[in-house]
């Protein structure tokens, strides 16, 4: 079992997310097309860059400014999510296994605190679900499911790491829930973690052609 979801699930896993992504960029890319046929034409890499930036840096932008623990707690929560997984040293031993390429990577306990962090995160995130009733109110049992396929790789990848009991076991279902996130990402809200800066990048060229740049601040 374990060889079958470390090899030909895996590589259906990769191929459905990378297939998945450029199937979201060639969609949104067209739907922009069909909704605003002169979209490319007033497109400015100047303002483009400008609005990506600015939702790159926390507080970069109005919104974010005006909530600041969500802010803080939304960037510490993606950079846990993108870099324990790339950068976690049994991963990289995998890759190198099977695809003969690594990168640079973090020590085990530096990992271990990503990860609790991250699970922490999600648990506020839950919690601000259920305790703000503006946020309640169009919070669905689909944000609850996107929340738990976020959290499964990071729990199961914890306790296989630290051998609870049935270490095979949370093994495969670690892997397992780490393949079922990269499926679910292009298909779901979680595209936006990769594909944000296409908005973006519409948004910084209209309202930067239209006002001044101190204005591009939402």
């Amino acid at each position: 079992m374990y060889q079958f979801v470390t090899g030909p699930l895996a590589w259906l896993a990769f191929g459905i997310f990378f297939g998945g992504m450029i199937y979201r960029v060639v969609f949104i890319v067209k739907l922009a097309q069909e909704k605003d046929k002169l979209v490319f034409n007033h497109l400015d890499l100047k303002w483009s860059l400008n609005s990506i930036f600015r939702w790159l840096v926390p507080f970069g932008s109005r919104s974010m400014r005006e909530k600041p623990v969500i802010t803080i707690v939304a960037f510490i929560f993606y950079i846990c999510l993108l870099i324990t997984p790339i950068f976690l040293v049994a991963h990289n031993v995998i890759l190198q296994r099977r695809w003969g390429v690594s990168f640079w990577t973090i020590s085990e306990s530096t990992a271990d605190i990503l990860t609790i962090i991250l699970i922490a995160c999600v648990v506020f995130f839950i919690l601000r679900c259920i305790a703000l009733p503006d946020v309640r109110l169009i919070t669905t049992a689909y944000d609850y499911l996107l929340l738990a396929i976020v959290a499964a790789p990071f729990i199961t990848g914890f306790l296989a790491y630290h051998q609870f009991s049935g270490y095979l076991f949370w093994v495969i279902v670690h892997v397992l829930s780490g393949e079922i996130m990269l499926i679910a990402i292009p298909f779901t809200k979680l595209s936006h973690i990769l594909l944000f800066f296409l908005p973006r990048a519409h948004i910084g060229s209209e309202m930067g052609q239209k006002r001044p740049l101190t204005r591009i601040q939402n």
